[in-house]
């Protein structure tokens, strides 16, 4: 039987991004496809804004009620998710969130969702951003104190949080690779004279502009030489096809929050 999806934000880039995944896969049905109050498109057939023939889905401004879909799709704004995480949560439907710019505040939220429902919870859905993830913390591990870290991403003039919550997140596992407090070692500016480099610190850069879909790039510096894993990202539809992954994995789970590393099975 076909698992069930809703897709919230489903008007935006990645959500018709969204809806076409969920065409192209196998044993996954979009049943609902919810915007804002005031989206210009409401009842409009979203299959065909999503440029694909009509499927008789139309934009609602409304969450699906109990037993009407089984796994929701959020990538929306950091408020937005945490009250349909919750509503999820009444619903017993389970949750897959992609949208970026969660404080802590909003995480410990969506974690008390969790001991309910299942939710993945996963900054960047791409299975290639999650494979270098496990990549950076490796090679943070392997090279040591002798190498220096940094970070750039690149994303579109658009994108309102900065640095990205995959950057964070990269940061975060070279962090835990080479045995450093992330939350200590972060440094997000470098303006005047700032003095030398420290050993531990991890860069932080940011760069906007353009149509960028999503660049990130992790720089392991030493004497003499240098590693960069980079990931780029052409178009929205590989975080698309990694949320309907996601959301195939999670039907039938029991309440827990997980990442997209349980979904690709990674340690």
């Amino acid at each position: 039987m076909a698992v069930r999806i809703a897709v919230f934000g489903a008007g935006g880039k990645v959500g018709k991004a969204i809806v076409r995944a969920i065409a192209e896969t196998k044993d996954a049905t979009l049943v609902a496809a919810i915007e804002r109050s005031d989206f210009p498109y409401l009842a409009a057939d979203i299959s065909q804004l999503a440029g694909l023939p009509a499927s008789g889905v139309r934009v609602v401004d409304q969450r699906p009620g109990p037993g009407a879909s089984d796994v929701w799709i959020d990538f929306s704004a950091p408020a937005a998710t945490v009250a349909n995480t919750a509503a999820a949560a009444t619903a017993r439907a389970a949750m897959v969130i992609g949208t970026t710019g969660l404080s802590a505040a909003d995480k410990e939220k969506i974690a008390t969702a969790a001991k309910t429902i299942p939710v993945v919870l996963a900054p960047n859905m791409s299975v290639g951003v999650n494979v270098m993830l496990k990549l950076v913390t490796d090679a943070a591990r392997t090279l040591g104190p002798a190498y220096d870290i940094e970070i750039v991403e690149t994303h579109h003039r658009a994108k309102r949080d900065a640095p990205s919550g995959t950057a964070l997140r990269l940061g975060e596992a070279a962090a835990a690779g080479s045995g450093r407090d992330f939350a200590a070692s972060a440094r997000y500016e470098r303006h005047g004279d700032v003095g030398p480099r420290t050993a531990t610190e991890i860069g932080m850069q940011t760069l906007r502009g353009g149509d960028v879909v999503g660049d990130h790039t992790v720089f392991f510096l030493g004497q003499g030489d240098r590693i960069e894993i980079t990931h780029r990202a052409s178009s929205r539809d590989t975080f698309a096809h990694g949320a309907v992954r996601a959301a195939l994995w999670l039907a039938g789970k029991g309440p827990g929050l997980f990442d997209m590393r349980d979904v690709l099975g990674l340690p």
